[in-house]
Formats: structure tokens, C-alpha cells, sequence
């Protein structure tokens, strides 16, 4: 009998195995009929939903999808928080670009067989811009600090011992002087492991409602013409045009390799079929010693105008240690290099968790 009871386990367990096989197969298969169109770059707007988060996924190529971890899977693939176990909270910084700072804080924790919940926010410091009218178009002696924000709520579940979802619902927020937009959006995600080797990943980003500016910026104060001397200006209001988000599409597989007890190494792809973007493949790789001390590496590859890519080697380290019973504390650091720009992205990061 018990021995019936394990073929019956091993035969759902293929069976389950087989399922997602073809599930992915399908989705290899289908994707490439959609791909990325370049010929619409510049057409979406929200570019801050684009802009990745964290040291650990950004050294290591944004390719961990299928098995990372954490409150860093709230951005790459919500799936991968349901694996949290206790409470965790995080903090990372990123010099980005044209003196651009990125800031990002979330927290969440785990309820047991209620599932994992977490709150996030995404913040861009721009700096000062000069204000320029149609009277002072070289400045009016003023200035303004463009705001851009994404906040989240994220729920995640394992759903049997090889599976586990989560979504990620979100609102995006961009004001300039006193315009503004306003988008909601969701991502969801799956990751599918074999065993403690081999996972799976699948994620679609940013699925919303297109955006438009609006505000009392966009009015504008003219003469109407054929009125007599001292009449009233009219009001005109700009009517701005809706613009999309831009939304995609990733499939990732991992190879985690236990050299020996104390040296792993971890290698994972990722491809990502954009709605406005050519194509990408990203790469990354992880060497960990005795769970504590991490090196990583990872690449982003465009498929089509290879050159044109703004970013592309990345690399970090970062290091997990155990304060106390149920407390540790990880120090993550990423390097990213942009092209034709004197600066490369450096992040920070810092995590925090609570068994």
C-alpha cells in the first residue's frame, strides 16, 4: 500500500512536471510571433516602470526570474516572495542616470497558509529643473523637481511544493509643476521548480490603463482675437495625448550547482518580449560561499540593434550575516554600465529579516 501510494505521487509529479512543460513550450513558441516592435520606441510612456530595483537582481542581469527570492521578487517575478518565510523588510539606492537618484523601500511577511503580502514603493529624485515660460524661455529664476512614483501591493502563495504565484497590483503617479498623470497596472507571476536545482519562471509586467497629463499647467493664457482693447484673456487647455505603459513578457529558466557544501553556483537566462522594444535576452550568474559571501555577474542583450543598447555588464557582491537567532542582515552592492553615458549605475542595498 505505501508502496502503491508513492508510484501514485511520483505519477501526479509527472504528470504535473509534463503540464508546465507544455505550458512553457506553447509560450516559447507563441512569443516569438508577437515580438518586440521597434519600430515603437518612443511611443509608451511611464519609462520609470522600467527602471529595475535591487543590488541582487540587477548584478546578476535581471535573469533570476525563475528563482529568486525575497522582497526583490516583488519587482522581477512576485511569485518568488511567496517563499519568504517570516518578515523581511528592504531598502536599496541607485545612482542612475543625468544625475538621477532611484529610491525604493518595501516590506512584507508571510501568513502562513493565508500567503505572503508586501507593500512597496519606487521613488526618482530628478533634482531642481529651471522653470522657462514663453516671456523668460531661458528661466524665470525658479525652479521645479519633477515627481515619479510606483507603489505596490503584492500577494504571493506557494501552491504545492514545486509551484508558487503572485500578483502585484500597482499605481504609478508623474507630476510635473502642476500636471499630472495617473496609471494602475498589474504583474503577475509564476516560478515552478523540479527540485532544488532546476526552476522555471514566467512573468507578464505592467498590463494597465493607459496614462494622459492633465492639470492646470497645461491652460494657457492668450488674447482672442477681434475682442476690443482690455477685454479678457481666454483660457486654452492643452489636451495631451494618451500614451500606454510599457508592458512585457519574460520566460526564464535557472541551474542552481552545489559544488560542495560550503561553494554554489548559480546561472540563469531570461528572455523578454517587449511591446515596444526590441527583444532582450539577459544572463546572470552567482557564486555563493557557505551561504554568507555572494560575487555575481549578468548581461543584457539586445536581439535586434545590439549596439543600441543603453546598459549591458553588470556585476556585485554582497554578503548575508546572521546577527542572532531568527535575525540577519544582507549588504548587497551592483554595478551597471550605461553606455555613452561618463557615469555607470552604482546600488545599494539592504535587507533586513525577521524569522
Amino acid at each position: 500500500m505505501f508502496r502503491r501510494l508513492i508510484k501514485l505521487k511520483k505519477v501526479e509529479e509527472l504528470i504535473e512536471m509534463k503540464k508546465l512543460i507544455i505550458i512553457f513550450l506553447a509560450v516559447a513558441c507563441i512569443v516569438p510571433n508577437f515580438a518586440g516592435d521597434k519600430s515603437r520606441k518612443g511611443t509608451t510612456g511611464a519609462d520609470q516602470l522600467l527602471v529595475p530595483v535591487g543590488a541582487r537582481g540587477i548584478a546578476t542581469g535581471e535573469a533570476f526570474l525563475s528563482s529568486i527570492t525575497g522582497l526583490e521578487a516583488l519587482f522581477y517575478n512576485p511569485a518568488g516572495f511567496a517563499h519568504t518565510t517570516g518578515s523581511e523588510a528592504m531598502f536599496s539606492y541607485m545612482t542612475y542616470i543625468a544625475d538621477i537618484n532611484v529610491s525604493y523601500f518595501a516590506i512584507g511577511t508571510n501568513l502562513g497558509d493565508l500567503g505572503s503580502f508586501a507593500f512597496s514603493i519606487k521613488t526618482f529624485d530628478i533634482g531642481d529643473i529651471p522653470v522657462t515660460t514663453f516671456d523668460a524661455p531661458d528661466g524665470d529664476g525658479s525652479t521645479y523637481s519633477p515627481g515619479f512614483l510606483t507603489a505596490g501591493l503584492s500577494y504571493a502563495k506557494v501552491i504545492t511544493d514545486r509551484v508558487s504565484v503572485g500578483v502585484n497590483a500597482k499605481v504609478i503617479s508623474e507630476t510635473i509643476l502642476d500636471a499630472n498623470a495617473t496609471g494602475f497596472a498589474v504583474d503577475f507571476g509564476v516560478q515552478y521548480r523540479f527540485n532544488n536545482n532546476l526552476t522555471l519562471g514566467a512573468a507578464v509586467k505592467n498590463i494597465g490603463t493607459n496614462m494622459a497629463y492633465s492639470g492646470s499647467n497645461l491652460q494657457v493664457n492668450t488674447g482672442i482675437p477681434g475682442t476690443l482693447p482690455g477685454s479678457k484673456d481666454g483660457v486654452f487647455e492643452v489636451v495631451a495625448e494618451p500614451f500606454q505603459i510599457p508592458s512585457y513578457f519574460e520566460l526564464a529558466v535557472g541551474y542552481a550547482y552545489d559544488i560542495n557544501e560550503q561553494n554554489m553556483l548559480q546561472v540563469a537566462s531570461t528572455f523578454r518580449n517587449n511591446n515596444a522594444l526590441e527583444d532582450q535576452m539577459k544572463f546572470g550568474l552567482e557564486y555563493g560561499f557557505n551561504q554568507m559571501f555572494f560575487l555575481r555577474a549578468g548581461y543584457d542583450l539586445l536581439l535586434e540593434n545590439t549596439n543600441q543598447n543603453t546598459f549591458g555588464f553588470t556585476a556585485g557582491a554582497g554578503v548575508n550575516y546572521q546577527l542572532s537567532d531568527g535575525i540577519n542582515v544582507v549588504l548587497d552592492y551592483a554595478f551597471r554600465e550605461v553606455k555613452e553615458f561618463p557615469t555607470a549605475n552604482h546600488i545599494f542595498t539592504v535587507k533586513l529579516g525577521l524569522e
